[in-house]
């Protein structure tokens, strides 16, 4: 079964400067069925929320872990909840 999760994570390392939101929405984008945000936060940290099905958030989070983003990644967090709604496009902020 693959359900509609919220999926949020912050990222932390040198994420913001160095193109980490564009290419998270990129890579939400690719994935498909995604809809969010990925917006800096004022600690230095990246918050990404995304909606939509469960294996979908799942590829996009192993992504953020892999290492193959912008920048470099030192740690993920990530919180799992029901949708919530109001998105129309994964988006950055």
């Amino acid at each position: 079964m693959n359900e509609n999760v919220r999926l949020t994570v912050w990222v932390r390392g040198r994420v913001q400067g160095v193109g980490f939101r564009w290419y998270t929405r990129a890579n939400a984008l690719r994935i498909g069925g995604l809809v969010g945000f990925a917006s800096n936060l004022a600690d230095g940290r990246v918050q990404v929320v995304a909606e939509g099905p469960r294996d979908e958030c799942e590829q996009l989070l192993d992504w953020l872990r892999a290492g193959d983003t912008p920048g470099r990644v030192d740690g993920v967090t990530e919180i799992w909840d029901t949708p919530r709604g109001g998105y129309d496009t994964f988006e950055t902020r």
